[in-house]
């Protein structure tokens, strides 16, 4: 699936120059990563956005945010906002402030052992 290259640009814009954050492809879609936790993505033109389980249900009320539901049942704590709910440059800074509120209070991600690097016998 693609991903809105113009939101993309903004999110990227909005994080460039944070060495905590990472971009990686996901669920057919983009996601940033901050601290190793994921903190919003694209997916279409959908901004999900991991607003955490205690804002999830006031965030439903937003005319422009949808349950999340990636695996046909919902994902509490995510969300769907529609481009008319991230459409100004302070609405999508208001939402990845919030996902950002809450990738704070999170546990910092264990330290993963690097990978080993696959050999192959000569023949």
């Amino acid at each position: 699936m693609a991903y809105d290259e113009g939101l993309a640009e903004r999110l990227s814009m909005h994080f460039s120059g944070r060495p905590d954050v990472d971009i990686k492809r996901m669920f057919g879609g983009l996601c940033f990563m901050v601290s190793e936790h994921m903190c919003c993505g694209i997916l279409g033109e959908m901004l999900m956005a991991r607003v955490g389980p205690d804002h999830y249900d006031d965030c439903l009320n937003d005319p422009h945010v949808d349950e999340m539901d990636f695996t046909g049942k919902p994902m509490k704590g995510l969300v769907y906002v529609s481009p008319d709910g991230y459409e100004s440059d302070a609405d999508l800074v208001r939402w990845v402030d919030l996902c950002e509120a809450f990738i704070r209070t999170l546990p910092p991600k264990p330290i993963k052992p690097p990978k080993k690097q696959k050999t192959r016998k000569a023949p």
